[in-house]
């Protein structure tokens, strides 16, 4: 992975099965009982179950009814009525009664409608990219939280090794204090140790309790039920800024937004510049039940009537729709400067995780390498405890290292390790979230979906 987004993210069906069939196994699985769930599942159940990804589907379908109404009006639009009388008509009423009266009515020229047609597609758009964008931010928090919690259960699992050599530190001590050889203040010292790790392990415990709720509220599943499977989560790609940035679904939805707004306000400004034509068609088979409209007339009125015509209407002077035209300008105003504030708080971003990233990058090195100093030093306390350091009994010689240096050799160690998680996590959020800046997102939840 090089974190460009040449490869479109494509669902596998078999995949969103997978996901579906699981969520609904988790769902009637007691609350107390755990099991693995992969970050695809969590992913896909994620994207389903989000509050904001519903939203933006509910406005993808008011932005195609929009798009559909506006396409609409170059369709003619067909009424039917009935104008019978309730009681006997007395004197002249001006309409002649019908048993069945239709009208025909459709727009044949109107050039602002152009217009409101291209603002209402590009309104789709936006909606749709929108939409997507909502997506990648829900897989965003699902895979950090998921890949959180995983790291949390390893710390957990650490922290529990070095509690057994704390204890075993403890019981060395408590000895060695009883014999005289070490000071009263070094068990002390160790069980205060032990007492740190308990305190930490509780830290570590409230941690989980509390990423297994985001979980859960992500998911839809009962907390509790999602075990991080660790060979689930694919490497994250390492990206730099440098790279050909992509635009995101966000900064593109508020560009189209803006271009929608646009279009919409040169629409209401051409309004009253330009003719508009329309046409009409009306049939009624007039009655005469319960009314002499017939007397009113030189000649009876027909049963069948018809006419039809077209009607062209010249704006001249319509002050409501000015002060339209002046809203939708500013409308446009305002959503191209929101556009151009999201693309420079992007920039901005993806300048600040880059120079976090470079930092985090060293750190999660020297982590590592603490780590590996930390565990070369186990083997040479343990050879040092089986053999001796060779420096012999003489006067000035180094003393031989006691039972206790092991287990806080251990203890070291297994911090180094958690140190080495915490380091790793958050370099691997840090490139999360530059690649979702940077427009590359896609290429992670590709490689998330096609991850056995």
């Amino acid at each position: 992975m090089t974190g460009r987004s040449d490869v479109k993210a494509r669902r596998n069906p078999h995949t969103a099965w997978a996901a579906l069939l699981t969520g609904v196994a988790l769902g009637l699985t007691p609350a107390a009982m755990q099991a693995q769930v992969s970050l695809t599942t969590v992913v896909d159940l994620a994207q389903r179950n989000s509050g904001q990804v519903k939203l933006a589907q509910a406005d993808v379908m008011k932005a195609q009814a929009s798009l559909s109404e506006t396409k609409d009006a170059y369709l003619p639009s067909l009424v039917f009525g009935s104008g019978l009388p309730a009681f006997p008509t007395v004197g002249f009423s001006g309409g002649t009664p019908s048993i069945l009266n239709g009208t025909i009515q459709s727009m044949v020229f109107n050039l602002p409608q152009k217009q409101f047609v291209d603002a209402a597609r590009a309104g789709l758009r936006a909606a749709s990219l929108n939409l997507k964008d909502a997506r990648e931010q829900v897989a965003l928090n699902a895979s950090t939280t998921y890949i959180e919690l995983d790291i949390v259960d390893r710390e957990l699992e650490a922290e529990r090794v070095q509690e057994g050599f704390a204890d075993r530190l403890v019981k060395i001590e408590q000895d060695r204090a009883e014999a005289g050889v070490d000071p009263l203040s070094d068990l002390l010292q160790a069980q205060l140790t032990t007492a740190e790790l308990k305190l930490k392990g509780l830290h570590l415990k409230t941690r989980a309790a509390i990423l297994s709720k985001q979980l859960a509220v992500l998911t839809g599943l009962p907390v509790g039920s999602i075990t991080p499977d660790h060979t689930s989560i694919p490497e994250i790609p390492q990206v730099r800024a440098d790279e050909a940035q992509h635009s995101t679904f966000g900064l593109k939805s508020a560009r189209m937004l803006a271009l929608s707004k646009q279009k919409a306000a040169r629409g209401d400004s051409e309004y009253g510049l330009i003719p508009q034509i329309s046409f009409n068609a009306q049939y009624s088979r007039s009655t005469k039940l319960l009314n002499d409209a017939d007397s009113y007339y030189a000649r009876p009125i027909p049963t069948n009537n018809f006419s039809s015509g077209f009607a062209i209407q010249v704006p001249v002077f319509d002050i409501g729709h000015y002060f339209k035209a002046k809203g939708s300008a500013a409308e446009a105003l305002r959503a191209t400067v929101e556009a151009e504030q999201a693309e420079r708080q992007n920039d901005i971003q993806i300048a600040m995780l880059t120079g976090n990233l470079r930092e985090l990058d060293a750190m999660a090195e020297i982590a590592s390498l603490k780590q590996q100093i930390a565990n070369e030093q186990i083997k040479t306390v343990e050879t040092q405890l089986e053999l001796g350091n060779g420096s012999g009994s003489g006067p000035g010689a180094q003393p031989q290292l006691s039972p206790k240096a092991e287990q806080l050799a251990h203890i070291d160690e297994r911090q180094k390790f958690q140190e080495s998680l915490d380091a790793g996590f958050d370099l691997s959020k840090a490139r999360l979230t530059l690649l979702r800046a940077l427009g590359h997102m896609e290429d992670w939840l590709h490689e998330l979906h096609t991850t056995k």
